[in-house]
Formats: structure tokens, sequence, C-alpha cells
């Protein structure tokens, strides 16, 4: 019997819809798909146009330009969807980079952005990147060192970023810079500003990062040398870009979230699936107890995760505060996924460790999630002194 809360706790029409919809392209791609893509790199396009060509890329733009004008809900529930079938991160971040990461040209672009840019990112005609991180500044964004110097009709930009996913890929770039220099700021959060622009591979480098899992799905080191924005390009005010991204932390960590549920409860189903399945001195080995406890438990790690990052994705489209459920629900997640794909491999035992059962391959996609887009160490420190009200510890 199907227990998931994602499939029968009061699911409304929409929602399953929703569900059956996504679930009806995923489908479509199997895992010998995504096998070839963990061993190719080459980035997801058939699944992106797929995805793209249902409409599923608009679900939280505005209805004006092309999208559903739907919420972070109805956007986690697509996302677990899609991470649950195969794919992992690889299926999960090919799309969802759509869906809250160009939200700074929906709060403060013109009209005029709006109708040039969103159209084509829900169309899956551009494909954007997202240059925010740096090398020596990590988590820290307010010590970013890219410079964007003010020149007649734009902006000329110098500078260096990290894990800048899918720029092997990408024609456009939303690039965080600063315009006024960190000692020159009254506070550590003015003086960045926030661009999109084409992405000018004649002025941009971009060097690939070998890495554990999400091979098909890019990360990149870009080095930026002289690139030129027009200022139709800049999003809302100078030295305003802070306050824009603030707007998609917590739908990012909600997404995550489910992302990584949906990859942790794939392993369980393929652990439980093997467990009835293998025999062993006479028996499935899902007999005993040693197999089932570990695997019980998962699922009810899963399911409490699930049901904060609802939570979050609830209080978030209802304009309620929702940082200490996003961020709960993005430890609880990841954690809850890790765990259920790491023991998805002990399950299998010897086999786990092969390509062909794809639950190795599972753990390796969702360790990310433990990792980004922020630290578990961060998470606590900040449910310590924003709801605990312990003294700030950093």
């Amino acid at each position: 019997m199907d227990r998931s809360f994602a499939n029968q706790l009061d699911v409304p029409e929409d929602h399953a819809a929703i569900r059956e919809g996504v679930r009806a392209v995923v489908s479509r791609f199997d895992d010998e798909y995504w096998l070839a893509r963990d061993e190719d790199g080459e980035f997801p396009r058939e699944f992106h146009r797929a995805m793209a060509d249902a409409g599923w890329l608009g679900i939280t733009m505005p209805e004006e330009y092309g999208g559903s004008g739907l919420g972070v809900t109805e956007a986690a529930i697509m996302m677990h969807e899609v991470a649950s079938h195969g794919g992992g991160m690889t299926s999960a971040s090919a799309v969802h980079i759509n869906l809250f990461g160009p939200h700074p040209i929906v709060v403060k672009g013109t009209d005029d952005q709006k109708r040039r840019w969103v159209p084509r990112l829900v169309s899956g005609e551009d494909q954007c990147c997202f240059g925010f991180t740096e090398p020596d500044a990590g988590l820290n964004t307010t010590r970013i060192k890219t410079f964007a110097e003010k020149v007649p009709g734009g902006y000329l930009v110098y500078g260096q970023k990290v894990w800048t996913s899918t720029a092997q890929v990408a024609n456009k770039i939303m690039l965080l810079t600063r315009t006024t220099k960190y000692e020159d700021c009254k506070r550590p959060t003015d003086g960045i500003t926030i661009f999109y622009t084409d992405l000018d591979r004649s002025k941009i480098e971009v060097r690939r990062i070998p890495k554990m899992g999400r091979k098909a799905v890019d990360s990149n080191a870009i080095f930026i040398d002289g690139l030129f924005i027009p200022e139709a390009d800049r999003i809302g005010e100078e030295g305003k870009g802070f306050s824009y991204i603030l707007h998609s932390l917590n739908p990012e960590r909600i997404l995550i979230a489910v992302e990584a549920i949906g990859i942790g409860q794939d392993a369980l189903r393929r652990a439980t699936r093997y467990a009835r399945e293998r025999v062993v001195f006479d028996r499935p080995i899902g007999q005993n107890q040693a197999i089932q406890h570990p695997l019980a438990e998962n699922w009810m790690y899963l399911e409490s995760a699930w049901l904060m990052a609802m939570r979050a994705a609830w209080l978030y489209d209802s304009d309620k505060p929702c940082g200490a459920e996003a961020n709960s629900a993005k430890l609880l997640g990841a954690r809850a996924g890790h765990d259920a794909a790491w023991q998805a491999i002990m399950t299998h035992g010897g086999f786990g460790y092969a390509k062909e059962y794809h639950v190795e391959r599972l753990f390796r996609e969702v360790s990310i999630t433990r990792l980004a887009p922020i630290t578990e160490q961060l998470i606590l420190s900040f449910i310590a002194e924003k709801v605990l009200d312990l003294p700030k510890s950093y």
C-alpha cells in the first residue's frame, strides 16, 4: 500500500494534476538515459526540451508572460516528482534553475525587461546561468569582488565566479557584482548590483569543474575580463541587488529539500524492492529485521521532512515568515535523502556498488544537497539565533 504523504494526504485536485502531468514527461526518460548522461556528461537537452514543451519551465512565472503564475507549493510538488524517477539532481537541476533563480526579474524588472526575457525562459529558448558565488567569498555574499564600473551606456565588468551551473550551455547570465567597493559602503549589503545579460564568451572564460555527481549539469569557474553590460540589462536600482536576491533564497531551500526527499524515496523504493526479491539462506533478505528497520526509519524521516517542506511552502505562499521552516526543511530533507540513498546501497550489498542498480548514482546525486546552497552548520546557527534566541556565533 502506498502510504506516501505526497500521494495520499488530502491532495487537492490541481496538485494531483501537476504530479500526473510532470510524471507523464519524466517517465519517458528511463534509468538508462540518466546513466548515459552520468557517463558522457552531456546536458540532458531532450529532457529539458520536453519539460519546456509541456510548459513546466514557467510554472512560477507570471501568466502575462507565458507562465502559470503558481506558487512555491506547486513548484515543490513539480520538483519532487522530477527528482523521484531516476534522474536525481541532474534532472532537477536541469529545470529548477528556471523556477526561482530568475525571480529578481519578476520582482524588480521593468515591463520591457519582463517582455524581453521571461517568455524566452519559459519556452526554453534561453538558458540562464548564475554568477553569484566567488572563491574568496563563499556564503559571505557581501564580500564579492567582481566589479561593474559605470561607463557610458552601461558597465564594464571584471571578476571571477565559481560553481556557476550550466555555463557550458547557457546563453544568458544573471550576474551579481559590486558597483561600490565594500570599504566604501555604509552597510555591507550596500553597493551590490544585479544584471541579466548575454553570456559573451569572448569576454567570459568558462572552465568546467569535474565533480562527484550531477555530471551532466555542468559546474564551472568563470573569469570575466572586460564584459560590457548595457544599462538596460541592470535589474532594479544600482547598489540594491543584495535585497533582490533575498526573495529567492527560501524558495530555493524548499526546492532543494523536496528534490533530496524525492531522490531518497526513489532509492528507498529500489531498496525495498530488492529486499523483497533477493533470497539468501532460503529467505528474502527483507524478512530480516536488520534490513527492515533501517529502511523503516528512512521512510519515517523522509515523510517528516516532506511535512516540514510543505509547511515552509505554505508559509511562503501565504506571505508569512518562513525562514526557519525553509532552512529546516533543507537540512532535514537533505539528510533524509542522503541517508536513504546510502541505506539503499547497504541493502543491495555488493550490487549496491554496481552502476547497473543505480543506487550508487542516486547517492552521488543527492550528496550535493547537504552542501549547497547553504551548509548545515549555517542553518543550525540560524535556528539557534533566530528561533532559540541564542547569541550569534559567527
